[in-house]
């Protein structure tokens, strides 16, 4: 049975259209599937979940279990597919408030390497100073300068508190099979290493060891999490829209697209999906956005920016449409107590749980943004599971990629993101540059 359940209904868009798109949709799932479309070299992702072996498994939670034994802090080092998924898969399985703590004793969990601030670095110096910390730098070169410059500071620190000996048992590396700076430095030094396989890129990364074995520190069951992406590689895997919902998601969006609906919002009504909605903008915009095309992927967290955002999304301009990203069942339930003089004029709710209201508040904000001209639809997750996010994870993949290839774009290519690093480089006297 299926994680997720779909609702296409808000959309103004007739069956027809979408059933006048599956041969393009069969002609793109033929490109995935043969690997003879832009970006081939690049589709390992595609059957990755069920090409993860137990023992590869059973390897990443030993790690994963020789760290714990270490650290009282686990630093993750990386940036953008490098961090994004395993920040997503911690703050959508932990507790709110828990640093996103595993169970039972686990280290807490911070990431470094994703921006070049000192304040930022300096206050996670003062954080773990005088406590056992572990590293984990991910990086397929070993040279991308955010996390180069992150790692260098904590490699010194880690280095003076515990001698080179000392370190070389609390770093672990996530790189390269056998180039790449970093995958040199782990050969010098003996740090134990993962593999990012060759084929698999940063974004679409989530479920090999750059995602995993955080989130096997924090105590997830990542098999349960593989086994819910095996679910979703059985489930969006057929050519058509009618069968596979991943492709009919892609394709409504590739309609709209048409239709100048130019950028997509992402609307949660769940904290626990705001690291999620960031691995999707980077995934979706990354993928996407190429050749002067590519839908534009926001997100906001309602109810919250319904008092910010709401404004917007209801009357600007009519460039958008909007994906509801709900959760089926929370994992605890709250509900509303009567208060005897009712000042508040809330006892017409008492009895009644925070996600009955929730769920009120999304029928409401649906239904208005629908009568507003927004087109909308929803995707609604079972429970925060790893099975469930496993699932997520691979359907937003397959929609992704079928959506760069319906528009015509290499989905798993970014030459873009080069145009700021040359500039930096020059800017910064880089040898070469």
């Amino acid at each position: 049975m299926s994680c997720l359940s779909l609702d296409f209904s808000n959309l103004f868009i007739d069956e027809n259209s979408l059933d006048a798109l599956q041969p393009s949709i069969e002609t793109c799932h033929d490109m995935l599937e043969r690997g003879n479309g832009p970006g081939s070299d690049f589709l390992g992702w595609r059957n990755l979940p069920a090409a993860i072996t137990e023992s590869h498994l059973i390897e990443i939670e030993g790690v994963a279990q020789s760290l714990c034994d270490q650290c009282e802090i686990f630093i993750v080092i990386g940036i953008g597919g490098s961090y994004l998924g395993a920040q997503a898969g911690l703050n959508f399985l932990n507790a709110t408030f828990r640093n996103q703590f595993g169970k039972g004793g686990r280290p807490e969990i911070y990431f470094a390497g994703h921006n070049i601030s000192s304040d930022y670095h300096a206050d996670l110096f003062d954080l773990i100073a005088g406590r056992d910390v572990c590293l984990n730098v991910i990086s397929k070169s070993g040279t991308t300068t955010e996390s180069a410059i992150a790692f260098r500071l904590l490699k010194e620190q880690i280095e003076k508190k515990y001698g080179l000996e000392g370190a070389k048992d609390r770093i672990v590396v996530t790189t390269d099979a056998s180039k790449g700076a970093l995958n040199q430095l782990a050969k010098e030094q003996g740090y134990r290493k993962f593999v990012i396989p060759d084929d698999v890129g940063g974004r679409y990364s989530v479920l090999t060891p750059v995602g995993l074995l955080p989130m096997a520190v924090a105590g997830v069951d990542i098999g349960k999490l593989i086994e819910g992406a095996s679910r979703g590689q059985e489930l969006y895997s057929h050519p058509s829209t009618k069968k596979n919902d991943a492709y009919r998601y892609a394709g409504v969006r590739h309609l709209l697209y048409s239709k100048e609906k130019t950028t997509e919002i992402l609307a949660t009504f769940q904290p626990a999906f705001h690291y999620f909605a960031e691995w999707w903008k980077q995934l979706a915009g990354e993928s996407e956005g190429k050749d002067l095309k590519g839908i534009f992927p926001a997100s906001v967290e309602f109810t919250s920016d319904l008092h910010s955002m709401g404004q917007w999304i209801q009357e600007g301009k009519r460039n958008i449409f909007e994906t509801f990203l709900l959760i089926e069942k929370s994992n605890r339930q709250l509900k509303i107590p009567t208060f005897q003089n009712d000042a508040d004029g809330l006892n017409y709710l008492a009895g009644k749980t925070l996600d009955y209201v929730n769920n009120k508040a999304y029928q409401g904000t649906a239904l208005a943004h629908t009568e507003g001209d927004v087109p909308n639809l929803s995707i609604t997750v079972k429970d925060r599971s790893p099975e469930s996010l496993g699932q997520m994870f691979y359907f937003f993949e397959r929609a992704v990629a079928m959506t760069g290839y319906l528009n015509g774009v290499n989905p798993f290519d970014q030459p873009g993101v080069e145009f700021y690093k040359k500039n930096m480089f020059k800017l910064l006297n880089k040898p070469g540059f």
